[in-house]
């Protein structure tokens, strides 16, 4: 049902409900405007001072208690005492344990059956248990006593007009009741059928508004504010015609949101001449267009003969005939709900089905697979910090890591991922702009260190190479329009929403592993590591999320491949000694890979780059495009002095999986059985 105000749905609510129609207004009310606002204000008052009579029986008559006024004059003060007690036990129930509590403690007494079998019962419990959530969380973290809470309620209800996400209504319990809905709020929707009693009712004053709104000659829109007395009347008439206008485009929104059926009302009255129903439909000279802006309404006799010309049987109009008064048709009786009974659960559980991530998936011999979501990581997880023993390596030339002043952790980690993400290399002054993005991250990642010295170590961080997979670019040679940054993904495995019958383990690709790589490959020896059963045994069914830190698009010529790269910040050297590249040679990154289970985070984020070209590039070739893995271990990055080992630089961690690797391990992450997974 639409109309032009949220005052107008209110009666038609009340009417509804009245008759045993649930019904609902819509459109980001919130919650706390609501009926439920209104009992949860009476009971918090009441339990701040149960003493008083009055607040006692106000709370009596909501539906934590399911009192009435016949009830309270019935009980008389023994009544009001025992409210008075009841009140004073939940006062101690928050104090003790919170509000969450007390509100549990309501429905054991019997709230949900009570509110279940009222007319629109399930609406209303929705929204108690809503502001109990808001409540509880608002006492938890602002730390609030009942004084406290019951003004951060009253604050809530006054700014209830602004309803933001927390505050709107809860909608999940609506399907079955009639939706109430303004016509403005109705704008790009549509209803099967849509009832819209009052568009022949809109009251437009004689006397000037308080504010004129109007567009002025160059169509720029005015509010003109000055005395109304003083105004031109010229102004006054712009203001008519838009607002005449106006009504006309939210006529056409109202009668064009119906699927199906489309009902309205047209009746004589007071308000009749300024409806944009009524001079649509009285009003327009045949064979023109326009629309008067105001038109008092015919005779009876006069409007009857109008109306039948639209009632043409040869397009299916009715026969309109004067309705005669009488006694209105009974309303339909409310059906008895009967008893109240728990549903039965029967469907089964898929206890494999579940969304997870590397981190959970890595995290097995802690924390077991369970279904469930992952939680929201507010800082860098991955990044150990301690040494990794690793074999000797090849001598290298000692040079200082610039980041060896700060300490490692998993905030600093993520400090210098955010500063990474954020600064534009193409800056004319780059360490001003490093320095700029360190002092807005510190704010979100507080750290005690200098911002002007880790914006200067960074400068060095930024000019080191980073090998031939990026052609021997360094980060600052890598524009903002050659990286997509934080590519957040959200994979089925394993079928996703349509789970396969029979899904893969992780296991699984350890087949992969020893059928496509060759010997010596840094990622072969993790095959061994999906042997241990609480790793290799996971069944792969469900979602895996997660986010790359960012992806590089080298370009050589007319050719280009796209690299995934991860930034990780993890202190490898000795504790007690100076940090130096020479702890980041090549195969120190390939021992601190295997033993933070990095591979598989190498493996499942090649995969979901391969699937992000092949959805993105035209002619996307897996051979082609797909250029392999860098970790920048940015600690051994010491610049343009940084040590190469075999080609390529300390500090990064360079591998190209072979496409066929990729391909075949994307499959097998479908739930297909493929070459080489056992």
């Amino acid at each position: 049902m639409l109309a032009h105000t949220r005052r107008d749905l209110e009666q038609v609510r009340t009417a509804l409900r009245e008759a045993g129609v649930p019904a609902v207004i819509t459109g980001g009310q919130s919650v706390f405007s609501t009926d439920a606002g209104a009992d949860w204000r009476a009971l918090l008052e009441a339990m701040a001072q149960p003493h008083r009579s009055r607040l006692a029986r106000a709370a009596g008559i909501t539906a934590f208690f399911g009192l009435d006024g016949s009830d309270l004059d019935v009980g008389g003060d023994p009544l009001t005492d025992r409210l008075s007690e009841e009140l004073r036990d939940l006062a101690l129930t928050f104090a003790g344990r919170g509000i969450a509590a007390v509100f549990e403690t309501l429905v054991s007494r019997g709230l949900s059956e009570r509110v279940l079998g009222t007319v629109g019962g399930e609406r209303h419990l929705t929204d108690l248990r809503h502001l109990s959530e808001l409540l509880h969380d608002a006492a938890t973290r602002e730390r609030l006593g009942l004084s406290g809470l019951i003004a951060w309620f009253l604050d809530r209800q006054r700014e209830a007009t602004d309803a933001t996400t927390e505050r709107t209504r809860r909608i999940d319990s609506d399907a079955h009741a009639v939706q109430l809905v303004t016509i403005h709020g109705s704008k790009g929707l549509e209803y099967p059928v849509v009832l819209a009693p009052s568009l022949a009712d809109r009251f437009v004053g004689r006397q000037a508004p308080a504010v004129l709104v109007y567009h002025d000659d160059d169509r720029e829109r005015v509010l003109h504010v000055g005395d109304p007395d003083a105004r031109p009347a010229a102004l006054v008439a712009r203001h008519h015609q838009e607002d005449a206008g106006e009504s006309l485009r939210m006529l056409y929104v109202a009668m064009t949101r119906a699927r199906s059926r489309l009902v309205v009302w047209w009746a004589a009255g007071n308000n009749v001449p300024h409806s944009a129903l009524h001079r649509v439909l009285l009003g327009r000279v045949p064979g023109a267009a326009g629309v008067p802006d105001r038109l008092e309404p015919p005779s009876d006799e006069d409007t009857v003969r109008w109306l039948r010309r639209w009632a043409d049987p040869d397009i299916g109009g009715p026969d309109l005939a004067r309705a005669e008064p009488g006694e209105p048709p009974p309303l339909p009786t409310r059906p008895d709900p009967g008893p109240l009974a728990v549903r039965t659960f029967t469907r089964p559980v898929d206890l494999l089905w579940r969304r997870t991530s590397y981190s959970a998936l890595t995290a097995v011999a802690e924390d077991p697979p369970a279904v469930g979501s992952e939680p929201e990581v507010v800082e860098k997880d991955d990044e150990p910090e301690i040494a990794v023993p690793a074999p000797e390596a090849a001598a290298v030339t000692p040079v200082p890591s610039p980041l060896a002043p700060f300490a490692s952790g998993a905030r600093f980690g993520s400090l210098v991922h955010a500063v990474l993400e954020h600064a534009d290399p193409a800056a004319d002054d780059w360490y001003a702009e490093l320095l700029r993005h360190v002092t807005e991250q510190l704010v979100a990642w507080p750290v005690a260190l200098d911002p002007e010295a880790l914006a200067d170590a960074l400068v060095t961080v930024c000019d080191s190479p980073l090998g031939p997979l990026a052609g021997g670019r360094t980060l600052r040679q890598l524009p903002l329009a050659d990286r997509l940054r934080e590519l957040d993904f959200e994979l089925p495995i394993g079928g996703g929403d349509t789970p396969v019958p029979d899904p893969r383990v992780l296991g699984d690709v350890a087949g992969l592993l020893r059928q496509h790589l060759p010997p010596g490959d840094p990622v072969l020896p993790y095959a061994a590591a999906l042997a241990d059963p609480a790793l290799g045994d996971q069944v792969l069914r469900g979602f895996l999320t997660g986010s790359v830190d960012v992806v590089f698009r080298v370009r050589d010529g007319d050719d280009e491949r796209y690299l995934i790269c991860d930034y990780k910040t993890n202190w490898l050297g000795p504790a007690d000694e100076p940090l130096t590249a020479a702890a980041y040679t090549p195969d120190r990154l390939a021992a601190a890979m295997g033993h933070s289970s990095y591979p598989l985070q190498a493996l499942l984020y090649a995969v979901v780059l391969h699937r992000f070209l092949r959805w993105r590039v035209p002619g996307y070739d897996p051979e082609r495009h797909l250029g392999g893995v860098v970790y920048l271990y940015l600690r051994g990055m010491c610049g343009p002095e940084t040590p190469v080992v075999d080609g390529v630089p300390c500090g990064v961690f360079s591998w190209r999986p072979p496409a066929a690797l990729v391909v075949e391990l994307s499959d097998l992450l479908d739930g297909a059985r493929v070459g080489g997974a056992s």
